[in-house]
């Protein structure tokens, strides 16, 4: 590795980063994560701080889960990789296929199809929805409905059912066919209606009236996250999704319950639709399913939708689909000693633990700073803090005033995530009581921060 002068030298130089401006990074460079260790990053200054967004929604086991490290070890060692397409395959994708149905059974999911990540799981999924109408002799079925508000990765399917326009406007025309649904976000609708209940049953009413709108016999699937997370961990009614699921049964729609971020765990159960006891058609996963160790994702399906493909015409339901990672190797034997581990330490009993503890922690912080217009969360460790200029106005507080709260947090001891007017948390699942107590220390320090700004 060269040395502390060339990194920072050609830091954002010659490296594009996601979801940030290039002259900007190149003007003040990001920091640099030089290790890490449990529930703890270290920068390349020497700071050590408690990772409040568990890297970015995917470090579920933390840093120094030694079963992933030498599983990934030992399968770079004995097969490093090989296709998936066709005629082969290797074993641990094998013996990983098994596990998941296993442990989304309860969900109803039966098949997975392996993918490099989140984003592709998404569009593995939006393209098997439109087969499987063909299958079925539903051509028509083409449309997809999903949430403002949602974030669904960043290929153009993904992109297209996005319900944020930050990932939509510049890259438009986007895929035809995809419609928008009202989100129940007590905070900001066009409802007026803070009342969780009542908001529910107004969004559950605009989906019947769009669907009836556009033909039910048009609309291939329905995709929404359990709890929205880089949205703004937006929490819904509890009766929402299991409503929503009612509906599109009722339609003849499939349901894409995407769990990138709340599978695994991080919902206080192993996936967020049984958190709502939903069981969807077809499940998307990723991050936790590796902790973030190895890039990895899988579009699961119920046992009814896979029956269609298996039984179906086989110039009609051969999936000419894939990635060239598709069931790798090394991905699949470090996806398995995740769960495994995950399921060993229990870790979704400790995101609900945790979850409780940063939660009420939050709600004493929304008590104390008017700056805070929201807070979100509740169910497991994924938590919000909507900031404000004016708390009666709702006013959307301003870039300078989160950039504030980032920078105050981070120089106390926690790194959280900036997403719009949010402050977002995300800690590993292994995370202790104590650090849920330096990260709410180090908030209070931020918000103060962006109060004075």
């Amino acid at each position: 590795m060269k040395d502390d002068n060339f990194l920072n030298e050609n830091n954002a130089r010659h490296l594009w980063h996601p979801m940030a401006h290039p002259g900007a990074m190149q003007e003040h460079p990001p920091r640099i994560i030089r290790t890490a260790q449990g529930s703890s990053i270290t920068d390349s200054d020497g700071n050590t701080v408690v990772d409040g967004v568990g890297g970015l929604w995917c470090v579920n086991i933390g840093y120094s889960c030694t079963p992933i490290q030498e599983a990934i070890a030992k399968q770079v060692t004995v097969l490093p990789y090989y296709s998936a397409f066709g005629g082969t395959t290797n074993e641990p994708a094998i013996e990983l296929s098994y596990e998941l149905r296993e442990m989304f059974a309860p969900d109803g999911m039966a098949r997975a199809f392996f993918t490099s990540g989140g984003s592709d799981a998404v569009e593995t999924a939006l393209r098997l929805a439109r087969q499987y109408h063909k299958i079925k002799g539903e051509p028509t079925r083409t449309k997809f409905l999903s949430l403002k508000k949602g974030y669904h990765g960043t290929h153009f399917g993904g992109a297209s059912v996005n319900g944020n326009n930050r990932f939509r406007i510049n890259y438009e025309p986007l895929m035809p066919g995809c419609f928008h649904l009202p989100t129940p976000y007590a905070y900001r609708n066009p409802f007026d209606e803070t009342d969780p209940k009542k908001l529910g049953d107004l969004c559950v009413k605009a989906a019947i009236d769009e669907i009836e709108f556009q033909g039910p016999n048009t609309i291939a699937a329905f995709i929404m996250e359990p709890i929205q997370g880089a949205g703004g961990v937006i929490v819904p009614p509890e009766h929402y999704m299991p409503e929503m699921r009612q509906i599109t049964e009722k339609y003849g729609i499939l349901l894409i319950a995407d769990e990138v971020i709340t599978g695994f765990g991080r919902t206080g159960d192993w996936s967020g639709s049984r958190h709502w006891g939903v069981k969807p058609d077809m499940m998307t996963m990723a991050k936790g399913i590796t902790s973030g160790y190895f890039p990895f994702g899988a579009c699961m399906v119920s046992e009814a939708f896979a029956e269609v493909f298996e039984k179906g015409d086989p110039d009609a339901a051969s999936i000419f689909h894939g990635y060239t990672y598709s069931a790798h190797p090394v991905g699949a034997a470090a996806a398995l000693a995740c769960i495994r581990e995950s399921q060993r330490l229990k870790i979704n009993e400790t995101a609900a633990a945790r979850g409780d503890q940063l939660f009420a922690g939050l709600l004493k912080l929304k008590d104390k700073f008017d700056v805070i217009g929201d807070v979100r969360g509740g169910h497991g460790l994924m938590c919000g803090l909507e900031f404000v200029s004016d708390s009666a106005a709702k006013t959307p507080a301003s870039p300078a005033m989160l950039k504030a709260a980032f920078e105050a947090t981070y120089e106390a001891g926690a790194m959280v995530r900036i997403g719009g007017n949010n402050l977002l948390m995300s800690p590993p699942l292994i995370i202790e009581e104590a650090e849920i107590d330096t990260l709410l220390s180090a908030l209070d320090v931020g918000v103060q921060a962006a109060a004075n700004a």
